[in-house]
């Protein structure tokens, strides 16, 4: 059975929308700007299309309402440049009544609606609501694509042993809050599936899930793209680019690999943490982000933070609540769950292959140093080797066959190789160095029997001769 994630039936109620007004008459913007904050609207207000693009790049939003006669700037002009730098969000237009024809074009740009001055605030209201409700549908579209994505078979937690039925309850808890989480495990283990899971069951599901992998980029470049820059930053910044920060806006945050951020960049993370202000790179002004942080690293931090190459404070804020996923070897139990699991989900070539019993303990013989990752990578190969769709220890690598036993604790694995190597040798003998008889008792492949008969000096069903 495998340990999927239950999604909250409750949906969680829908924030305000975050709206620009950009009109030149400033009498009008202050009486809608009171009109919305008693409905508790947040406003952003401009005068020019230049002063709207500016407050674009440091924020987003839901609405925009502006007028299609501004100073400098035209209306079609910023419409395009909105819809560009918020592509889900929604414009209506006020326009008089000599310029209706442009205000049609403009909804064939992608204008929501438009409204012909005076209007009546009621309304305009209502028409508001309206296109808010559009862009929340259409963001839940992609949300439940991206959770179907998430919950169909191909990117569940699988696993029903004990040790993954602590981490499915640990992320069950910690997904009805907003607390930082801090996942480890060595690679391959599944952390970033672990992300998922709490971001796609929390209240920030309809918000993105923005990734970011520490290991994979350079300090400035990693700096750049977690927290954006201004124009003019540096050589080739030739235009502002918000950061994954600003990117992930009301969602989560991942942070792969944290342990592998330089110091600076700590610094820096840990002050979003604390109270979500950042900078970015060159830029002098103070942004504010609502993001929630999933971390995770494939080595103890505790190690770093012992050797002061990971910040004390950081350590802890990050720690706030640690889910540690464990090594594919130290839960064999939930083996046979995963080969069923990526057999199904990942076919390779006409039809869904089955494993055969020898070669499924092959598997359960290894000690898997890639994790769940290295064994979907052994299977996908395993699949494109096997014939008639059943897979054997012959379409298995070489070393995963050759795998020695499990060792328990306080076992000693030289005894188990001569346990081994007996018991070959006493088949071997009970059928006369038959290979394909006694590869059918020890049920294997004549190919794995081979392979131990090199391994143990065996020859004929007897000890070779030194």
């Amino acid at each position: 059975m495998n340990a999927d994630i239950p999604t909250p039936t409750l949906e969680p109620r829908p924030a305000p929308p975050r709206l620009l007004i950009v009109d030149d008459d400033e009498e009008l913007r202050d009486t809608l700007a009171r009109r919305f904050a008693r409905a508790g609207i947040p406003v952003t207000m401009a005068e020019s299309g230049e002063e709207a693009l500016a407050k674009i790049g440091r924020s987003g939003f839901d609405l925009a309402l502006f007028d299609l006669h501004l100073p400098g700037m035209s209306g079609l002009d910023l419409l395009a440049k909105f819809k560009e730098a918020q592509p889900d969000a929604e414009v209506l237009l006020l326009t008089a009544h000599g310029s209706i024809g442009t205000a049609i074009e403009a909804m064939r740009r992608g204008a929501y609606d438009y409204f012909t001055k005076p209007f009546q605030l009621t309304d305009l209201e209502v028409h508001l609501q309206k296109a808010y409700e559009k862009v929340r549908l259409s963001r839940r579209q992609r949300q439940w694509q991206e959770q179907v994505r998430f919950e169909s078979p191909r990117y569940r937690l699988v696993g029903s042993g004990p040790a993954m039925k602590r981490v499915v309850a640990l992320i069950e808890k910690v997904s009805a809050t907003d607390v930082t989480v801090l996942v480890g495990g060595p690679s391959g283990s599944g952390k970033e599936l672990v992300a998922r899971a709490i971001h796609y069951n929390s209240e920030r599901r309809e918000r993105p899930l923005v990734t970011i992998n520490c290991a994979a980029l350079q300090e400035t470049l990693l700096e750049s793209e977690l927290f954006g820059h201004d124009k003019g930053a540096f050589t080739g910044a030739v235009q502002t680019k918000p950061g994954l920060i600003e990117v992930a806006e009301g969602g989560t945050l991942f942070i792969d690999e944290v342990g592998e951020m330089a110091s600076g960049l700590q610094a820096k993370l840990l002050r979003v943490l604390e109270d979500g202000h950042f900078r970015r790179v060159g830029g002098t002004e103070e942004l504010q982000a609502d993001v929630r942080v999933v971390a995770a690293t494939n080595r103890p931090l505790e190690e770093a933070q012992r050797a002061g190459r990971f910040r004390d404070d950081l350590y802890y804020r990050l720690n706030v609540i640690a889910i540690a996923l464990p090594p594919l070897c130290e839960r064999r139990e939930d083996l046979p769950e995963l080969v069923e699991h990526f057999l199904t989900t990942r076919p390779v070539g006409g039809g869904r292959c089955r494993i055969a019993p020898e070669a499924l303990e092959a598997l359960k013989r290894y000690d898997w140093p890639g994790n769940v990752r290295e064994l979907a990578n052994v299977l996908e190969r395993a699949q494109i080797l096997a014939q008639n769709h059943v897979i054997t220890s012959d379409d298995l690598p070489d070393g995963l066959v050759d795998a020695t036993p499990p060792v328990a604790a306080g076992g000693d694995p030289g005894h188990l190789r001569e346990v081994e190597r007996r018991h070959v040798l006493e088949v071997l003998e009970e059928h006369k160095g038959n290979k394909v008889q006694a590869s059918r008792a020890l049920g294997i492949s004549r190919r794995a029997l081979y392979r131990l008969i090199a391994k143990y000096g065996l020859e004929g069903g007897r000890a070779a001769s030194p």
